[in-house]
């Protein structure tokens, strides 16, 4: 059976956890290196760090979980869901990475905008908010093709050929 929406968030929630738990770590570390403001130093050295420091392991956490024997992430196992291939095989571990590229668009063009703000106060508020419409619409898209494709899949699962299922399946 597919999982529809709100299993799937119960399991982001968890997911978020250990996420917010990493995220906690990384600012603590930041903020005790005495160099650590060279990597803060502009927006693109500042989106750069970010991404290496923040986004790609968590790309990477997803991705080798998903396509791993389990099937799924630490939130995904204890909502008893398993990511799966649109005909119910395993995911390889190059289609979970582009999987959860695709999931993390909005939330990595959040950043770019985020940074943006940052480091130009000048910046035109039309594009800024461009930028966030976007990020809107593609979370919006996201949500009502899980709720509305009859495999419950978003997007970024038709692209992908993937689907997330009940484990006792």
């Amino acid at each position: 059976m597919y999982s529809g929406f709100w299993k799937r968030l119960r399991a982001f929630i968890w997911d978020y956890v250990l996420i917010s738990a990493y995220i906690l770590i990384i600012t603590v570390i930041f903020w005790l290196l005495p160099f650590s403001q060279q990597f803060f130093a502009d927006r693109i050295q500042a989106q750069l760090s970010v991404f290496f420091v923040l986004t790609f392991p968590i790309i990477l956490y997803f991705s080798i979980f998903e396509s791993s024997s389990k099937q799924g992430t630490w939130g995904k196992r204890k909502t008893k869901l398993i990511t799966t291939g649109d005909n119910g095989d395993p995911v390889s571990f190059p289609r979970s990475f582009a999987r959860t590229v695709l999931k993390l668009i909005p939330w990595e063009l959040s950043h770019t905008l985020i940074w943006e703000i940052r480091f130009d106060p000048h910046v035109d508020p039309t594009l800024i908010s461009i930028g966030f419409g976007v990020v809107y619409l593609l979370v919006g898209l996201n949500i009502a093709s899980l709720i509305m494709t009859k495999k419950h899949q978003t997007l970024y699962d038709l692209i992908t050929k993937t689907c997330v299922v009940y484990k006792n399946q």
